[in-house]
């Protein structure tokens, strides 16, 4: 089986063709983008069937857009988790019975307190927030998600970072039994990822636990990710394991695989374009036949609360 990689992928491909050619659905009448989604190489599957999903207790966050949501069944049918599959149909069906229960996240590295949680002693370390975020992924399309989860911050300021610690890396769980994209060489498994310190700390860095007020679906990078709606959403990573605090700017999943068109910061830049393809304009996947497309905003919109993380740096040099 070819498996393809962002960068062998043609812009032509980035819509699939299932988006405009379900004439099964669309005849039947149903809605146009949840039948596009059943004409992919799955099924389209009903989170609710294919993850225990609980709901959670939140609060309501200053942090949040006004935006049209996604809706739900676009947000858990459209995925990119390449430990799963590269078409974003497969996730959601190949997630089904993903093991998530136990479950630990290691903290080592430059810390004071070396510790191990489980899931349920991560979200007690500080309310949950709902936060509708804009979500901007490299390939030039989006969403608006309604997340729940908490800052980083909270968690960070638990574990007592040393003067050492200049860099945040973040590591995916390895296991090809239930991950069978990672026994493919689309990347150097297992997918890592890292902040510098400033912005893990930065209050809109989200740890997340659920979306739409449940528990994360599998394919939506259950138990725990990393949400960071200024950057674009490969940066976001997926189902953790370990969390560890560096002196240096830690090796990420992307940066390795195509270092000249996945930089370490991958801020939202409309002024500096993916080698092969334009960042200036984005496909808002809402629900709708195509979605969309809008402008692309500097840093996502976040320009206000993020820009001055930046100042004096080269976003062209430093992208």
């Amino acid at each position: 089986m070819l498996i393809k990689k962002p960068s062998d992928i043609p812009p032509s491909e980035i819509t699939p063709k299932s988006l405009y050619m379900n004439r099964r659905q669309f005849m039947g009448g149903a809605a146009v983008f949840g039948a596009a989604l059943a004409a992919g190489a799955y099924e389209m599957v009903n989170p609710s069937e294919a993850n225990a999903n609980t709901k959670l207790t939140t609060a309501p966050s200053k942090f949040s857009t006004t935006e049209k949501q996604t809706p739900y069944k676009n947000i858990t049918n459209y995925n990119n988790f390449y430990e799963f599959s590269t078409d974003k149909y497969g996730p959601a069906k190949l997630a089904e019975h993903f093991r998530t229960d136990p479950w630990t996240v290691k903290i080592g590295g430059a810390v004071a307190q070396k510790k191990t949680y489980d899931i349920d002693s991560l979200m007690k370390l500080a309310t949950l927030e709902d936060r509708v975020y804009r979500h901007r992924c490299v390939e030039g399309w989006s969403m608006v998600i309604p997340w729940v989860g908490f800052p980083l911050s909270n968690l960070i300021n638990q574990v007592q970072p040393t003067s050492k610690a200049k860099y945040v890396m973040f590591t995916t769980l390895m296991d090809t039994g239930q991950f069978p994209g990672q026994r493919s060489s689309v990347l150097d498994w297992p997918y890592t990822e890292g902040l510098r310190m400033d912005e893990a700390m930065h209050p809109l860095t989200l740890l997340t636990f659920g979306l739409y007020g449940e528990t994360l679906p599998n394919q939506d990078g259950a138990p725990v990710r990393i949400v960071l709606p200024w950057k674009y959403g490969f940066k976001s990573i997926k189902s953790i394991v370990k969390i560890d605090f560096v002196g240096s700017e830690p090796p990420t999943a992307w940066n390795k695989a195509a270092p000249n068109e996945y930089g370490f910061y991958s801020n939202v830049n409309p002024n500096v374009d993916h080698p092969r393809w334009s960042q200036a304009t984005e496909r808002r996947l809402d629900g709708t036949f195509f979605g969309e497309r809008i402008k692309t905003l500097m840093f996502n919109g976040y320009e206000d609360q993020v820009a001055t993380m930046y100042n004096g740096m080269d976003l062209k040099k430093h992208f």
